[in-house]
């Protein structure tokens, strides 16, 4: 059975309109997906990327008018400046990892709900409330927003870790058991064509 490490920031506007067409393409190979949150800004720090505020600003408008081509192509609402960018991605991170390991909900249906929440909502997934809407939202227990604070600050590192070593720079990043990497959301694609053995 494949398998594939899904590397992602719960604040990645990449993310969010990476959408669940990840997930759909699992199925369709029958792989299995590990959800690997990440401190973004961190990662960016250690491999050599720049955060979205210290960019030239042609890096900025360049930015800006994809991210809205390409919510305006997949049909997904996207607010450029949302009201609660950035924020501490940490609360839905962690609540995200207690999910993972207690299992019985739908992962994917999360990650969107969490990145929808900023993206197009205009809620502050630091907020307990809206994490909780989250996990309801996919099917989880609300309350592992409060739970496993501690494994979900070591995984959370652990992961920021794991990714460096592993090649990641950015987010979404996806990689196969046979390290083959896909960065972003309009590589996914690529990903499906590899998984069905044509690259």
């Amino acid at each position: 059975m494949a398998h594939i490490d899904l590397f992602f920031s719960t604040l990645s506007p990449y993310a969010y309109l990476a959408g669940n067409r990840a997930e759909a393409v699992a199925a369709k190979h029958g792989a299995t997906i590990t959800y690997k949150p990440l401190d973004i800004m961190a990662l960016f720090a250690r491999t050599g990327g720049t955060p979205p505020k210290d960019r030239h600003f042609s890096r900025v408008e360049m930015r800006a008018q994809e991210l809205v081509r390409q919510s305006k192509l997949l049909g997904m609402p996207l607010n450029l400046k949302p009201a609660h960018w950035p924020t501490n991605a940490a609360p839905s991170s962690y609540a995200f990892i207690a999910a993972q390991n207690a299992g019985g909900g739908d992962l994917g249906k999360l990650m969107a709900a969490i990145l929808r929440s900023v993206w197009a909502d205009e809620k502050d997934i630091a907020e307990d409330a809206v994490v909780r809407s989250c996990l309801n939202e996919a099917g989880f227990d609300e309350s592992l927003a409060d739970s496993g604070m501690l494994e979900g600050a070591e995984t959370y590192a652990a992961n920021l870790e794991e990714a460096v070593e592993r090649g990641v720079f950015g987010a979404p990043f996806y990689i196969t058991d046979g390290d083959q990497r896909f960065w972003g959301q309009d590589r996914i694609d690529d990903l499906d064509a590899h998984l069905a053995g044509k690259v």
